[in-house]
């Protein structure tokens, strides 16, 4: 059950980076729904979408690379909290990857590092762990880190890189207090990765082909329950500060370690665009579902990115993805359980529901306004 803001104290002044991105705004939205008189101050290169009417949160634009202009902002609002969440697409330029998840994460904790910051929430990736030879079958925190040339996505070696420099961090100075969150599949409204690419694929009539024989664990996770686990890490990180020098036993211990993070509900990879397909509309029984191997999609693929690699565009199916749709990759999410308390408080159903319901809205909020111009 979700804690209140009358069972938890308010975590003080909150500086939350990325505070306009999907997940970045379902955090901060939390936050004040839990601790209504809570100051948050929200940091992104650009603010203006997702911002909160609440007079409580303070938005500025921002360059995380750009150390000395970060730390003087910081000396000014004097953050007791930072919840950092920005970090550029995935599909970025290599060197944008690097400069803003790795140089930038850096920089940012150098900065609360001199300015008395007390708590540093990260959010990582399950990815960390993601190695491209073996399949995930309910992997945990002991699992090692994958990143360089092991790693195939370099986004995912920024990310390793990030998350090792801030539990490096941990306790240096004694009463800066860092942890990371490792979400896995994030989805819910803003997201503009998972759910879009689903149901453009479903409007496109893409729904009626599937591949490899859905006999693969997959895990995904409702953006607020991933917002659950950054505020429990908070409050967490908090009450060890406060019983400072001391440290917790291992097994209860929650700076300077990572926390895998999702619903806790595996499921069949197709069963989850399925239920965002059904939530649309769709009513294609299962038995006219066309089934492709694997082997042949791989080899369209590949096709696919060489085509496209010689016409200077991006493939709409790539190996990699026919990859993710036919390989096995779920978590244990215990030690999450045990030292955080984290429990999902949207379950996985309810969550594709909120999130088609968003999109569904989106698009006929978009044909109204076509509609509109067209009529004047």
């Amino acid at each position: 059950m979700a804690l209140s803001s009358s069972q938890v104290p308010s975590p003080g002044h909150v500086l939350v980076t990325g505070g306009c991105g999907f997940l970045g705004h379902h955090i901060v939205d939390l936050l004040l729904e839990r601790h209504p008189q809570t100051r948050v101050s929200v940091l992104d290169l650009r603010t203006t979408s997702n911002r909160s009417s609440n007079p409580n949160v303070s938005y500025y634009d921002g360059d995380l690379t750009d150390k000395d202009a970060t730390k003087a902002l910081f000396q000014k609002l004097k953050p007791e909290v930072v919840i950092h969440t920005a970090s550029p697409h995935h599909t970025a330029k290599n060197e944008i990857l690097f400069k803003v998840n790795v140089d930038g994460t850096k920089a940012l904790l150098e900065v609360s590092q001199e300015t008395g910051v007390k708590a540093f929430v990260h959010t990582s990736s399950a990815s960390v762990i993601h190695n491209p030879e073996e399949e995930l079958v309910n992997a945990d925190e002991t699992y090692p880190l994958i990143a360089g040339k092991e790693q195939p996505e370099y986004y995912t070696s920024t990310k390793v890189w990030a998350e090792s420099a801030v539990l490096a961090a941990n306790r240096t100075p004694a009463s800066f207090l860092t942890c990371a969150i490792r979400p896995a599949g994030i989805f819910g409204e803003g997201d503009v990765q998972l759910l879009p690419k689903m149901l453009s694929a479903y409007f496109k009539g893409q729904h009626k082909f599937q591949i490899g024989e859905n006999q693969n664990l997959f895990d995904f996770t409702y953006v607020k329950n991933v917002a659950h686990a950054h505020l429990l890490a908070v409050v967490a990180l908090l009450t060890t500060h406060k019983k400072l020098p001391s440290i917790p036993l291992d097994t209860e211990r929650v700076d300077g370690e990572a926390f895998l993070v999702t619903n806790g509900q595996p499921v069949y990879f197709w069963d989850f665009p399925r239920q965002a397909w059904k939530e649309a509309g769709n009513t294609l029984p299962i038995e006219s579902v066309w089934h492709l191997s694997f082997g042949t999609m791989m080899v369209v693929g590949s096709l696919l990115e060489l085509a496209c690699w010689l016409l200077g565009k991006t493939p709409n199916l790539n190996r990699q993805q026919v990859q993710y749709s036919c390989w096995t990759r779920y978590y244990n999410i215990d030690k999450a359980k045990r030292r955080l308390g984290y429990k999902p408080i949207v379950p996985l159903e309810e969550g594709i529901k909120r999130g088609v319901r968003y999109i569904l809205e989106q698009r006929e909020k978009e044909a109204n306004g076509v509609a509109a111009k067209k009529n004047l």
